[in-house]
């Protein structure tokens, strides 16, 4: 059975749903989605090398894991889902970041994505195990340094991610010390289905 995503409007409102495959074309229509940054005890987040197979920035190094709710699931719930698919991760705790964050970004294929995408931190103390399907290639890195690296430019990354890292980065130095936000902050459609599941 095919995966279908939660189509928003621009309130965030669920305004339907649609098969994933349809929605990530010239014209995409703007869906709830997730991005996580997985940190371990030192502060290190995990980044990936999205796999060349994929349809949207293939081979392009990002954050830990991104991702689509499916209809009814709740956002954490679906972090902890997709962190496990593809990267064989059990997770000790999922906390919202960025409730709100939204994005829009063109690839020179003309292929657009376009997600309302709340941001998630993780921490773990498991090793990540790829998913060849999903990942090429993970690498641990100090937050610092990878930081100052997006922050400079320097560093080659998704653009979605290029957008989170100053707004993550204000939260403040130590990503184990961020004061997670409120589940009330986010937008509407993920909202009921957070409470739908408690």
């Amino acid at each position: 059975m095919e995966e279908h995503v939660v189509l928003v409007d621009g309130d965030g409102n669920a305004i339907g749903t649609a098969p994933k495959s349809s929605v990530h074309g010239q014209e995409t229509p703007l869906h709830l989605a997730f991005s996580s940054y997985v940190f371990d005890e030192d502060s290190r987040v995990l980044l990936t090398r999205r796999a060349a197979g994929k349809l949207t920035w293939p081979g392009v190094w990002t954050n830990s894991c991104c991702g689509h709710p499916l209809p009814g699931e709740p956002l954490d719930h679906a972090v902890i889902r997709r962190l496990s698919y593809e990267l064989g991760l059990t997770v000790d705790r999922v906390d919202l970041m960025l409730p709100t964050f939204t994005y829009r970004a063109v690839m020179p294929n003309g292929i657009v994505e376009h997600e309302l995408c709340p941001v998630y931190r993780v921490t773990v103390d498991a090793s990540a195990i790829p998913n060849p399907d999903e990942v090429d290639e993970i690498r641990w890195m100090p937050w610092k340094e990878f930081a100052d690296g997006v922050l400079s430019t320097l560093l080659a990354i998704s653009p979605w991610c290029r957008e989170q890292v100053p707004m993550l980065n204000e939260l403040g130095t130590n990503p184990l010390d961020w004061r997670p936000a409120s589940v009330a902050e986010l937008p509407p459609a993920a909202r009921s289905a957070a409470r739908t599941a408690l």
